[in-house]
């Protein structure tokens, strides 16, 4: 079984929460096999329907009238006996239901057992469900493996980890022996990607005709999605979906409308561009005018580069299939985009929002993440070249900014210089969007007001 990360806060919810829990993302990331997993290891007692497999199932969903009603149909489905406050009820696919809002509210605050829910495409079919009430329903979103877990997937050893992530937090060069090893195991994480089936067949197999067969699976997959849940503009979504791996390619990386049509405006094509959000399938980096916090304030809806949410999947349409290149190590490939597509791969699943800054006289920063209250600026760097980037140093220089800190991402060693920090492009796995839920009391002085 893959390690996965998600399992932990799983298990945090399963030992304290009273909510429901819904898992969510794109299809082929391993939701339901993490699940399963879960509770089967766990010892568990759980009964499972799918909805998009079980029309009975789906039927009882679409017609219950109240919570009584449906649970009386779910048990029937089972076949067994539900055990209260220790029987999980996991019902997956939770998209295919009509109306999941309701009987989801129905369960969660009248039945005598743990529900857990699971669905891809929940963004586009059940727009409101990820906004629910928190007081029933904890939501959980899932992404493909991160590079960490693929890591563990190839038997790279806990005692590795620990080494890196020392030298991390000390600012110390890694030992060159095992920088070069973790830059080769970054290029194939390039190639391979993030989707389960495909990192499980490399890890038996190391055949990448098996990759790619997975990962072309995949692509029919999102494409026959695209097909059956947006009618109307499916042309439009297919074609924007299959630009991507060109656009990253061209020289400023952001998307232009132009390529889809010489007089397009945003707004023609914008339900289309939010369809791929919403799935899943699409990763969106927003341009900010104002590079400083909060950069929410001045997000430009019309102005970004659009990544895959599997930078193994992108390789692959990139390529054609033939990402030998990549392993090899072929000097004249342009890496730029796939680098920054891991970044932004990564910067999602630990939980960052995806923004970048372009001037016209200082150039454009790849990424721009918030800390507390600031922004840390990110440059990816995929040459040998890497302590050249004019932007970042220009913005660093900014008194009006004043940042404390500008990363470079690249494949040279840990290096400090003058508030730049040099990492290698595997440790963006130690950036991580650390929530503080410590008490922030607020005391009011009304005295005067009494």
């Amino acid at each position: 079984m893959l390690f996965r990360k998600i399992t932990e806060d799983i298990q945090k919810w399963y030992l304290n929460s009273s909510t429901g829990l819904l898992i969510d993302g794109a299809r082929q990331i391993g939701k339901t096999t993490i699940i399963e997993d879960f509770l089967s290891s766990n010892n568990i007692d759980f009964i499972e329907l799918n909805l998009l497999e079980n029309k009975l199932a789906l039927d009882a969903f679409n017609s219950s009238t109240n919570e009584k009603e449906l649970m009386l149909r779910i048990s029937a489905l089972a076949n067994k006996n539900i055990v209260e406050s220790k029987t999980v009820i996991f019902i997956d696919e939770i998209q295919e239901a009509k109306d999941a809002i309701t009987p989801i509210k129905f369960l969660v605050q009248k039945a005598p057992c743990k529900f857990i829910f699971s669905g891809s495409l929940l963004g586009v079919k059940m727009k409101d469900v990820l906004s629910v009430p928190v007081g029933f329903l904890t939501v959980l979103p899932m992404y493909p493996m991160d590079f960490w877990e693929f890591c563990k997937a190839v038997g790279v050893s806990d005692k590795t980890f620990s080494y890196l992530n020392d030298c991390f937090q000390n600012k110390t060069k890694v030992d060159e022996i095992i920088h070069r090893q973790m830059m080769n195991l970054f290029n194939t994480y390039i190639v391979v990607g993030g989707m389960p089936k495909a990192v499980s067949d490399f890890v038996k197999t190391n055949d990448m005709t098996k990759v790619n067969q997975v990962l072309a699976s995949i692509d029919y997959g999102y494409r026959q999605d695209i097909t059956k849940y947006q009618k109307n503009s499916k042309l439009l979504i297919q074609e924007i979906y299959d630009l991507i791996p060109s656009e990253l390619n061209s020289q400023n990386k952001r998307f232009i409308l132009k390529s889809l049509n010489q007089k397009a405006r945003f707004y023609q094509y914008e339900t289309s561009f939010t369809w791929l959000k919403n799935s899943g399938v699409g990763l969106f980096v927003h341009n900010v005018d104002n590079p400083v916090y909060p950069l929410l304030a001045s997000k430009e809806r019309t102005l970004f580069k659009l990544f895959l949410c599997d930078v193994g999947l992108l390789t692959y349409k990139l390529f054609n299939g033939n990402q030998t290149a990549i392993l090899n190590g072929g000097s004249n490939l342009n890496f730029g985009a796939v680098y920054e597509a891991v970044v932004a791969q990564e910067l999602t699943a630990h939980g960052f929002d995806l923004y970048y800054n372009s001037d016209k006289k200082r150039g454009e920063i790849d990424f721009l993440i918030e800390e507390g209250n600031g922004v840390i600026p990110l440059e990816v760097k995929s040459g040998k070249d890497y302590k050249r980037h004019s932007a970042l140093s220009q913005l660093m220089s900014n008194q009006e900014f004043d940042y404390p800190l500008g990363i470079v991402l690249c494949n040279g060693n840990i290096e400090n210089e003058d508030r730049t920090l040099y990492l290698p492009v595997y440790m963006i796995g130690f950036l991580q969007n650390v929530q503080n839920n410590k008490p922030n009391i607020v005391k009011l002085d009304i005295t005067s007001l009494i």
